[in-house]
């Protein structure tokens, strides 16, 4: 199994060219927040980065909107490949989003505050493509830069490959710990935002190849155990 990285808060042509160049397999932009990142993209700007991607990397479109519509007109607008429902929203509204989003694959977020965000994840599962598991508090719906419990998120990764759904890891991942998260939890995709960024949040080279590359190694070490 080759674990695939995600590197999210692609905000400049600087973070765009530095994710590309450390073998990221997707790039996520942040666009219609409801919650507080210093990564957010107005949609024009975002339209620009997602213009600038070459091919056979996967664009994703990171939104707190509430609204089937608007997060799939924003999807339009930007010009991604798949969208990431990171808002507090009803599975009505992912199954709306997932019935009208033209193909693009839906990943539904879930924050893994408890226990009870296994249940959570169950029931995202029948209506996403794919089922992200992040941290969060109470001003933040991601980029926290805090882990959470990955024994819970073990058990939901265990679950929903019984089910066929992906998982994907985030929520305070970097450099130095995502080989220990994927040897916990064994998911599909990791995902990194504020683990590999300067103090001013701008994309550092040296920490995303690092991320990806520990990634793969990851990858390689699952296959033999």
């Amino acid at each position: 199994m080759t674990v695939r990285a995600k590197i999210c808060g692609i905000r400049s042509e600087d973070d765009l060219r530095i994710a590309l160049a450390a073998g990221a397999d997707a790039i996520g932009f942040i666009s219609g927040i409801t919650h507080f990142s210093e990564d957010a993209l107005d949609a024009e700007h975002a339209t620009a980065l997602s213009r600038l991607a070459p091919p056979f990397i996967t664009r994703v479109l990171v939104t707190h909107l509430e609204d089937a519509a608007a997060i799939v007109d924003l999807a339009d607008r930007v010009g991604v490949d798949a969208i990431q429902v990171h808002g507090l929203v009803t599975i009505d509204t992912v199954r709306d989003v997932r019935k009208t989003a033209g193909g693009r694959k839906i990943i539904k977020a879930v924050h893994v505050t408890g226990p009870e965000a296994i249940a959570a994840a169950r029931r995202a599962a029948a209506d996403c493509d794919a089922v992200l598991l992040d941290s969060r508090t109470a001003d933040r719906l991601g980029g926290t830069g805090r882990t959470h419990d990955w024994s819970i998120s073990a058990v939901i990764a265990h679950e929903l490959r019984d089910l066929g759904r992906p998982v994907v890891l985030a929520g305070g991942l970097d450099p130095d710990n995502v080989a220990a998260a994927i040897h916990a939890v064994r998911p599909y995709a990791v995902d990194v935002n504020s683990g590999v960024e300067n103090t001013v949040g701008d994309k550092q080279l040296d920490a995303c190849a690092a991320f990806v590359s520990a990634a793969l190694r990851s990858s390689d070490q699952l296959g033999t155990e």
